[in-house]
């Protein structure tokens, strides 16, 4: 009875323990542990899911909505970062760190009124910790936003005062004070940084940028080199000596520089010294380094990357090709040079290789925003407009701070007269994406589309403010010619012109000018005078062509197609408009020669293959024709033209 009893008490221990294990505080540090794991790792995706799990068990335990707070800042998803942080000061007020976050995300907003409410925030927090010296920083961040310049630099001091060693607070208050041109003070309190903590060289290396931003180059070399006397393996320090040296012309110096910081245990530090070679032109002895990095860095999946795209840089697309292949030979299921592979068939045209790496990419790992950003373009290369706007949809969908799929996305759908959806995508940017100049030009766009003038003046004036760049002129020129101000429309255009004189939206612009006041030998008359300064420029030349044709100077057109095609022999469009004008003249031999010397340099040139269909046809060449349309309607479903002539061709033979 008594081992029985024993054997019980064993049973209901070990139940009670395995009860525990499953507990849902147990759950909770589970999940935790793995998703700051995943943190350590970057795979921040997959913390997001540890977190919301550590979340689920524990609902009311304000860590684990911190912790997402933490990744969602990581990710650069500030909304999501903002709303895990309230979550977790709501069910926890005294929760310091995720008050701190919060603020921190606040004080740089755009309304004032959210930056007050950090300050308010922060004012509360310095209440029960007035020392504190990452609130007191962050205080001052807010103060200077709101423009509280003397308040905000003693909020400083007094961090200083409390943590001597807080480089941050020396940083900023150096910066506050060289903005108001206070040179000498913000030298003084950096010295005083450096003074602070004699043992670490990273104020000594913001010193020394200090020097070199205000040209003081000697002493900013000697504070470089104080702080790898500090020490000697400060990758830091050593990068800065060696960007100094190049910018002072001190090559061989800069070149044994460098390559000391790439002797640096830290990965980050291994492709300087191949880089700098690569810039130099040195391009085998780049690839070397390259090469012998990624031999004793194998599981090190940059280096390969970086290798790979050396190898392509140098056009030496079948040695980047081997490295990709045996990486798979080793991991079939290898994403990173799967996607690669991808990328680089699609860039030789190779649409169904590219597209099979691509697919499994995506079967492995659905949610992988770069893989559909990377079928849009594969998409492009088809021609198939509408699947290549549902792939950066869905890109965006899975990252929304995927800029480059947003701005392509909105260029697209502005083509697609759907303009206002267009201003819908480039709004839902990210608050700090919206700011940047490249959302606002095509947002200007979107809003031409529309008709919104108004809109899109104060668009233009917010752009100019910043810097005076082509579109931004184009656009300033467009909405004068609205309003009639034709010399103010054209000022701006030679502007443009004069930045980029191949802008051919700039000099079509200055075209309609004369057209809108019904000068229309003298728009023609202006792009001849234009062409003339610039006969070597290929586009230049076809757009007089095009002008040309459709003015019925079919002579002078071709001669100035001929220009561009002796200027730029790989130029396919002026390749193209020469077939044109062969076919308008029934040389169907010399069409049809041209064409199939596009195809030949580019088999997926899906236009140049349906207007070869087109001229085989005219000249009763049945099987050949229908052989280039089935070819155009496989690689683009959306080709009407193709479809009906094939059509035709078989209901004929019928």
């Amino acid at each position: 009875m008594i081992l029985r009893a024993m054997g019980f008490v064993a049973l209901f221990v070990l139940v009670a323990c395995s009860g525990c294990d499953r507990s849902p505080e147990a759950l909770r540090n589970k999940y935790l542990a793995r998703g700051q794991h995943m943190v350590k790792q970057r795979d921040y995706a997959r913390a997001i899911l540890e977190f919301k799990n550590a979340a689920g068990a524990m609902p009311r335990d304000p860590e684990a909505y911190y912790q997402l707070g933490l990744v969602y800042v990581e990710s650069r998803d500030l909304q999501s970062a903002v709303n895990n942080f309230l979550r977790a000061v709501e069910l926890n007020p005294k929760h310091r760190a995720a008050q701190l976050q919060l603020s921190r995300i606040m004080a740089s907003a755009a309304d004032p009124e959210v930056v007050k409410d950090a300050e308010s925030r922060l004012m509360q927090l310095l209440n029960g910790a007035p020392s504190d010296p990452d609130a007191l920083n962050t205080l001052a961040l807010t103060e200077l936003r709101l423009g509280k310049m003397d308040v905000a630099s003693d909020h400083l001091l007094q961090a200083l005062r409390a943590s001597p060693q807080a480089l941050n607070s020396s940083v900023m208050l150096a910066n506050l004070k060289a903005a108001a041109k206070d040179l000498k003070g913000a030298e003084e309190v950096l010295k005083a940084a450096c003074a602070s903590d004699p043992k670490s060289s990273d104020p000594l290396v913001i010193l020394g940028d200090f020097y070199s931003g205000v040209g003081r180059v000697a002493e900013a070399e000697q504070a470089f080199l104080r702080g790898i006397a500090v020490n000697p393996n400060s990758g830091p320090a050593l990068l800065e000596l060696g960007n100094l040296q190049l910018y002072l012309g001190r090559k061989q110096e800069a070149e044994q520089t460098f390559k000391r910081l790439s002797s640096l245990p830290e990965m980050d530090s291994k492709p300087v010294y191949a880089t700098f070679l690569f810039q130099e032109g040195r391009l085998y002895e780049a690839i070397q380094v390259f090469e012998q990095q990624a031999k004793e860095h194998p599981e090190d999946r940059k280096a390969r990357t970086r290798l790979v795209t050396a190898y392509r840089t140098a056009g030496r697309p079948k040695d980047a090709e081997r490295v990709l292949n045996e990486a798979l030979a080793g991991n079939a299921k290898d994403l990173d040079a799967l996607l690669q592979r991808g990328e680089m068939y699609l860039t030789a045209g190779k649409l169904g290789q590219a597209e099979t790496d691509l697919n499994l990419v995506l079967r492995l790992k659905p949610t992988s925003a770069e893989v559909h950003y990377v079928l849009s373009r594969l998409q492009q290369a088809r021609g198939s407009e509408l699947t290549q706007r549902q792939e950066l949809g869905e890109a965006l969908r899975l990252n929304p701070l995927l800029l480059q799929a947003r701005l392509e996305l909105a260029r697209l759908l502005v083509r697609a007269n759907a303009a206002q959806t267009a201003r819908e995508t480039l709004d839902e940017a990210p608050a700090f994406q919206k700011r940047l100049l490249p959302v606002l030009v095509e947002r200007n766009w979107a809003l031409w589309a529309l008709g919104d003038l108004a809109e899109l003046r104060r668009g233009i004036d917010l752009g100019l403010q910043q810097t005076r760049v082509p579109d931004l002129l184009i656009q300033d020129a467009l909405c004068k010619l609205k309003q009639g101000n034709f010399t103010g429309a054209r000022s701006s255009l030679d502007e443009a012109l004069r930045m980029n004189p191949e802008d051919l939206r700039a000099l079509e612009a200055l075209r309609t000018s004369y057209e809108y006041q019904k000068q229309m030998p003298m728009a023609v008359q202006r792009v001849k005078d234009y062409a003339a300064r610039y006969p070597k420029s290929a586009p230049v030349q076809e757009f007089l062509g095009t002008v040309l044709m459709a003015n019925r100077e079919d002579g002078r057109a071709r001669q100035a197609f001929e220009a561009a095609q002796a200027a730029d022999p790989k130029f396919v469009s002026a390749q193209m408009s020469l077939a044109q004008l062969d076919a308008a003249e029934r040389k169907w031999d010399q069409a049809g020669t041209r064409l199939k010397s596009v195809l030949d340099a580019n088999p997926q040139d899906v236009r140049a293959r349906l207007w070869l269909g087109h001229v085989e046809a005219v000249q009763g060449k049945r099987e050949d024709a229908i052989r280039h349309y089935r070819e155009v309607i496989a690689a683009s479903q959306n080709s009407g033209d193709a479809l009906n002539n094939l059509a035709y061709l078989l209901a004929d033979a019928n």
